[in-house]
């Protein structure tokens, strides 16, 4: 009976971490339909693919380096990410994101990678179920010590979501330049690694 119960939370252990890290190994299968929030979910869900191999495999070294005294460093470019996911994943979920609160505990750099992975799944599963007056619910809120401002979901586009493909690419740059360069084999049009 415990080998029963030992092999069943292996298998529940195993799905959760292929579903926290490992799930954008490759892209997700594309929606049967063209709407507004499938279109917007693979647009995230093309940020978790180029997020996941722009950062699996990097070393203390990749993540101390950066390009100038005035740049920032690679670790502190992936917890800008993070923030970045932070601000989608709400806005999806309707909660604001709140600068007033104390940070979270320190993360290592693969939990805050899991995390940031965790929020781009979770943020894309929630648009590919949403129609085009859900997005319109979906506004980015910040609370700060200077109060509350608001912003329609279309900022969300050119906003966090462009700024952190963006930056993924910064990671991906650095890491050439800190000689652990990106996997050549990932083809970020077809969403998986290149047949060999």
């Amino acid at each position: 009976m415990k080998i029963l119960i030992l092999f069943f939370s292996f298998i529940s252990f195993s799905a959760f971490a292929q579903d926290s890290t490992d799930y954008y190994y490759k892209i997700p299968a594309y929606p049967d339909n063209y709407n507004a929030g499938t279109v917007a979910a693979r647009m995230v869900d093309g940020l978790g693919f180029r997020y996941y191999w722009g950062t699996v495999g990097l070393r203390a070294e990749d993540l101390d380096y950066k390009p100038s005294p005035e740049a920032r460093t690679t670790a502190e470019t992936i917890d800008h990410i993070y923030g970045l996911t932070n601000v989608l994943v709400n806005s999806t979920k309707k909660i604001p994101t709140d600068f007033t609160k104390e940070d979270e505990e320190e993360m290592t750099f693969e939990e805050k990678r899991t995390k940031t992975l965790q929020n781009i799944k979770e943020a894309s599963e929630i648009l590919k179920q949403s129609t085009a007056e859900d997005l319109e619910n979906y506004k980015i809120v910040f609370i700060s010590s200077r109060g509350q401002s608001e912003y329609p979901f279309w900022n969300q586009l050119n906003g966090p979501l462009a700024d952190a493909i963006w930056h993924v690419g910064q990671v991906v740059s650095f890491r050439r330049a800190s000689g652990n360069p990106f996997n050549s084999n990932v083809s970020v049009l077809r969403g998986r690694l290149k047949d060999r």
